[in-house]
């Protein structure tokens, strides 16, 4: 028995040796919106194999049959936040109860990655005042984009993006959707002020955050104001970002 158990102890342990975890999270997390997380498992041992590991994370588990040696298994898991604000995933769970389910043996990554989660966005309408065109007023970056002119540039496809703009040549040759920013001579800059919008604090988060995503849509510069905070209008990743954090952290 006592043999039994030390080989059964030996095997297990080397069943989880020389595993290495890759995690991946989405660019854009929305509370209440489920997201993938991508998980890759690679089997670092050159002549053993790894087999019946359990990975979990927040609560959530999956089950990875058998990993080759030196090979990599890769999976998603869905994942939610209920609420909006920063998170931090600090580490993720690896088990197996390989070779005789005796015992089950784990090995803790700590690997702490920040997550900030979006609000919640909430169907509302624009301000009265505003037109197709957007609302005047407010000063805003000159190289701003859009979809309605020349093109000035090919970036990466962000959820949102009209389909009809995706450069189809340029996907293709990196196998990576691509979409195509136009100029925009046309659109005029928007500012979003949270006080004059209806509701409690978080509806008018909710709803500052659904307008911010049309307007990106529609490739009009946006802004914020709320209290003495003012981020002057600009049509851009990086700004719908900007804004979408300061929300999801106030």
């Amino acid at each position: 028995m006592l043999s039994f158990m030390g080989i059964s102890g030996f095997l297990g342990r080397r069943n989880l040796s020389g595993l290495d975890l890759e995690v991946d999270l989405p660019e854009e997390i929305f509370a209440g919106t489920e997201f993938p997380v991508r998980v890759r498992l690679k089997n670092r041992k050159k002549f053993f194999p790894s087999f019946l590991i359990s990975f979990s994370f927040e609560g959530k588990k999956h089950v990875v049959p058998y990993i080759d040696p030196r090979g990599v298994y890769e999976f998603h898991m869905m994942y939610r936040y209920d609420t909006r604000g920063r998170k931090d995933i600090d580490h993720f769970d690896i088990c197996s109860v390989f070779p005789f389910n005796f015992f089950v043996r784990c090995i803790v990554y700590h690997k702490k990655i920040p997550v900030v989660v979006y609000p919640r966005p909430m169907n509302c309408p624009f301000p009265p005042d505003f037109s197709k065109k957007g609302k005047a007023g407010g000063s805003f970056s000159t190289d701003r984009t859009g979809f309605y002119d020349e093109m000035v540039s090919i970036r990466d496809y962000s959820p949102g993006d009209p389909l009809k703009y995706i450069h189809w040549k340029a996907s293709a040759k990196t196998g990576v959707l691509k979409t195509k920013e136009l100029t925009d001579s046309s659109n005029r800059p928007v500012v979003i002020d949270l006080d004059r919008i209806k509701g409690n604090r978080e509806e008018k988060i909710s709803c500052a955050t659904h307008l911010i995503l049309e307007l990106y849509r529609m490739g009009v510069p946006f802004g914020l104001k709320y209290g003495k905070k003012f981020i002057k209008p600009e049509f851009s990743r990086r700004q719908k970002a900007l804004i979408l954090t300061e929300l999801a952290l106030l």
